[in-house]
């Protein structure tokens, strides 16, 4: 891992860009300095496949409310992102899903399976190999959290990963029936963030999908609202479950 550039951001959060395998990824650190006697709990941050540029002002709010909880939070590019070589069967799929969303076709599990599977087989891998470099960074030691999307990112690595203690998943993004069964085998606690009028969402699937959580502890946190809606509290709510879990 190699640190590219940093700068303090708002309450004295330390925010440095760095790459790793040629990989971009940000790491945040809270002002309160941790030690290795005190080490600080890490968050993954997940996003959607836009690119960093475009996600930094929601990933950079969603680390300052982190930090404010004394969490270090990172994220990294994901595969065919920003400035990272395309994924070809991926960018395929992604406009056979727009021609059929534009014309009323179906979506088939065709399209959605080369859309997310070959997605998460690549991103999964390298978001453990950031895992590993970032715990070896003094005064961060986890435990550690996964937040966000692409959902089934995040249902690969909480069965991948034994170091992923609790998640924060949102629900969205369209999910191959492979997923489905990977979905049982979770069994952290998990924070489910639907939106419930999500334009570009399957409501029920995304109720079935959490049906099929194995997790004893596994919360859905519903409210009205389109994609862009989700409301303020919602993120506290997801705080609330971090501190719970984490500290």
């Amino acid at each position: 891992m190699q640190f590219t550039s940093e700068q303090h951001l708002d309450d004295g959060v330390l925010e440095r860009a760095f790459t790793l395998g040629g990989i971009p990824g940000i790491l945040w650190t809270p002002a309160a300095a941790p030690s290795s006697s005190s080490p600080a709990p890490l968050i993954l941050l997940g996003h959607p496949p836009l690119g960093l540029r475009r996600m930094y002002p929601r990933l950079a709010a969603r680390a300052l409310r982190s930090a404010a909880d004394c969490f270090a939070t990172a994220t990294i590019e994901l595969p065919g992102s920003g400035d990272r070589p395309r994924l070809p069967v991926v960018d395929r799929a992604r406009a056979d899903l727009r021609r059929a969303m534009e014309t009323g076709g179906p979506v088939t599990d065709e399209i959605i399976d080369a859309l997310v599977l070959p997605l998460v087989d690549e991103a999964v891998p390298e978001w453990r190999a950031a895992l590993d470099a970032l715990l070896s960074l003094p005064g961060i030691g986890g435990p550690v959290g996964y937040s966000g999307g692409v959902i089934s990112i995040g249902i690969r690595l909480a069965v991948a990963e034994p170091r992923i203690v609790a998640a924060n998943l949102f629900a969205g993004s369209l999910v191959p029936r492979a997923m489905f069964e990977e979905a049982r085998r979770v069994t952290v606690p998990l924070h489910v963030l639907l939106q419930w009028d999500d334009e570009g969402n399957d409501r029920q699937a995304a109720l079935d999908l959490f049906d099929a959580f194995g997790s004893k502890e596994k919360t859905l946190h519903a409210n009205m609202g389109g994609h862009t809606g989700v409301p303020e509290f919602a993120g506290d709510a997801a705080a609330q479950f971090f501190t719970r879990h984490l500290k």
